[in-house]
């Protein structure tokens, strides 16, 4: 896991290191090494003072409204709008006063830095039967990167203050989430970047009690989100459309990769609409197998036989990701 005293945790999605470790690797590079939609949102055009001005009022609170119909939230004061939610997974430790952890993992690992950092004694857990006592429980639903999925009805009530990361969620059935029904000391997460293609524009939302999301607010400052995402993001939050449309192609594109990859002899272990998890005994050999055919996937220190693959996002990629598989095989 990540190391809470400095070291940054590696992610998806960063090609420079792999570009100098594959430097005659045919461009350009597919980048499968994140969990983002590869087709985005198409951005509108947007007025020119949406860049030459601070945001306004009502710029967010249309983005609020647009955030509530999409989640099915009925109160939009339990909404925050942040730019992305790793600055809230940052923040949230911080209005916490000192207390015992029970991260449900291994998962997303910036959840276990974060709360550690603020001097929180952390601890992953298997399960959510095992927080015992802990004053805060961190649960990623669905997980990153196994995909597994904990019914609603395992996560309320509790005493403990429970943070539910709900980053790939979108895609899955309303009644998968907690945001329509949140219950009492609850935070939930919500990404905007993943589903929607559009990670650099740094947009997420915590839902919380309307006390804690206005120290949420607080903490985030004034301006939190600027203009150009406040108008996106609203656009796009409104558009149910785009967003059933694009959970049909996303679903058909999972299962031409779990295809592909159960063909070069991948065990599937799980994932969701956006990325799958696979085990194979020679992952390493794989990763390098692919990286001369410019294509990057996630490997885990800790789990040295398992990769995790985005989508690839078109027929080209497709071809390219099967070609890439199809060669090892013919060398093996």
């Amino acid at each position: 896991m990540g190391d809470p005293t400095g070291k940054p945790v590696l992610h998806g999605g960063d090609l420079s290191a792999v570009r100098r470790r594959f430097p005659e690797a045919p461009l350009p590079w597919i980048d499968l090494s994140t969990g983002i939609n590869p087709v985005p949102y198409p951005v509108p055009d947007l007025p020119a003072d949406a860049w030459a001005r601070l945001p306004t009022q009502e710029q967010h609170d249309a983005l609020i409204a647009a955030a509530a119909h999409s989640y099915g939230v009925r109160d939009p004061a339990t909404i925050v709008a942040a730019p992305g939610t790793q600055a809230l997974i940052q923040t949230i430790p911080r209005l916490v006063p000192r207390s015992t952890v029970a991260i449900v993992g291994p998962t997303y690992e910036e959840h276990q830095v974060c709360w550690r950092r603020q001097g929180h004694d952390v601890r992953l857990v298997a399960s959510l039967d095992d927080a015992g006592d802990a004053g805060v429980v961190v649960l990623v639903n669905p997980d990153n990167p196994t995909g597994r999925l904990v019914p609603v009805e395992k996560l309320t009530p509790r005493e403990n203050l429970l943070v539910v990361d709900e980053a790939f969620i979108d895609l899955s059935s309303p009644e998968a989430s907690l945001a329509g029904r949140l219950p009492p000391r609850t935070v939930v997460l919500r990404s905007f970047g993943k589903t929607y293609g559009l990670a650099g524009l740094r947009l997420g939302f915590a839902l919380a009690n309307p006390d804690f999301a206005a120290s949420l607010r607080g903490e985030l400052g004034p301006w939190a989100v600027s203009g150009p995402a406040l108008e996106i993001g609203r656009a796009a939050l409104a558009d149910d459309a785009w967003l059933h449309a694009t959970s049909k192609r996303l679903t058909a594109d999972r299962h031409q990769l779990d295809a592909i990859l159960m063909d070069a002899g991948f065990a599937i272990l799980g994932g969701t609409s956006l990325f799958c998890l696979a085990e194979h005994p020679e992952a390493s050999t794989m990763i390098d197998q692919l990286g001369r055919h410019g294509l990057h996937v996630r490997c885990f220190p800790h789990w040295p036989t398992r990769l995790r693959f985005g989508l690839p996002g078109d027929v080209a990629a497709f071809d390219r990701l099967r070609t890439a598989l199809n060669s090892r095989l013919r060398k093996s």
